[in-house]
């Protein structure tokens, strides 16, 4: 059943920034039934930019108005994630479905908040997890479900991240290391994005403890954080991140072990990974990732408002990812 009245989903987007540019919003022309009808940021001199380089004929600088512009039929809120609960709910008021970026919102109860307003309105709420629709994921997906990595013993994710020198001078123009704007600091911004993956392949976390610090103190929020988790399926997990490291130190693999065959890949890298099995040794296996890089995932968001297809990526999974995070860095040393 179609979740939309029309036979297109005409897009409004709130916060054109960066995310805008090439990984998310130029897919919505380029998919089927899908188009940009209107645009908004603040700063008049930046919406009109971006709307004049990507041949967007309406812009606005006012959330309200694009909302309530009855031709725009489906809401993506691309604002920093202190926003995304005010938006949300005026989205869910309009009647409009909701595409918010990730993380969700600061914290899991402004999640649930989220949840509670589109469950109201009755309009569906996703999330740009968009990992679980790329080619190397679904690819791990599918060994995992079909048992070739035997059974799951446990996962361990590893991100170490060099110190940016130059944030020092741009700590007050960079909102992801702002909790007031973010919820947390890069832990919030990239550890999001692989609990959730973890979802994806295992299940729900149902237990999760950790701790965090700051260590460098370059910035209000946390820069390393430790755990370990528990899924409803009985895999174990663990993670460490850490964002103050040397460059020779910097990491980002995410190992998956089974009682047959082992799997290693990077979240934020190339689309590949490496399977290590019993009998057989190594093997790569590489993909292409599209150019617009949430192109999947929108394409099954479109599909599922227009009643032809389903996206996994909702409310409910992205405040699970929420949640873990919230267990992760609650305990401060």
């Amino acid at each position: 059943m179609s979740k939309i009245q029309d036979n297109e989903v005409r897009w409004g987007i709130l916060g054109v920034g960066n995310v805008c540019e090439v990984k998310s919003a130029p897919a919505m022309n380029l998919i089927p039934h899908s188009k940009i009808e209107a645009v908004m940021r603040r700063s008049e001199d930046k919406v009109k930019d971006y709307a004049n380089r990507h041949g967007i004929s309406k812009w606005y600088t006012s959330a309200k108005s694009l909302i309530n512009d009855p031709q725009v039929n489906a809401i993506y809120i691309a604002t920093p994630p202190k926003a995304h609960l005010q938006l949300a709910k005026m989205s869910a008021s309009a009647g409009k479905p909701v595409y918010v970026e990730k993380p969700m919102a600061r914290t899991h109860s402004e999640c649930l908040e989220m949840i509670d307003a589109c469950e109201q309105a009755g309009v569906p709420l996703y999330v740009a997890y968009y990992r679980r629709e790329l080619p190397h994921f679904l690819k791990i997906k599918e060994l995992i479900d079909t048992g070739a990595l035997g059974e799951i013993r446990t996962v361990h994710i590893n991100l170490k991240q060099k110190l940016d020198a130059s944030l020092i001078t741009k700590v007050e123009t960079n909102w992801r290391v702002d909790p007031e704007l973010a919820g947390g600091g890069y832990f919030f911004d990239l550890a999001s994005h692989q609990l959730d993956l973890m979802d994806f392949f295992f299940g729900k976390i149902t237990h999760a403890n950790g701790f965090s610090s700051n260590q460098a103190h370059t910035y209000e929020a946390e820069d390393i954080v430790t755990g370990s988790f528990v899924f409803e399926t009985g895999v174990l997990g663990s993670g460490n991140w850490c964002f103050t490291t040397s460059e020779k130190a910097e990491i980002d693999e995410t190992i998956i072990y089974g009682s047959k065959a082992t799997v290693r890949f990077e979240t934020f890298g190339k689309g590949e990974f490496t399977l290590e099995s019993d009998g057989k040794g190594k093997e790569i296996f590489s993909f292409d990732l599209p150019k617009h890089i949430q192109q999947p995932l929108i394409k099954t968001i479109v599909e599922d408002l227009l009643g032809s297809g389903f996206c996994n990526s909702t409310g409910n999974s992205g405040a699970r990812a929420n949640w873990v995070m919230d267990q992760l860095v609650k305990e401060s040393v």
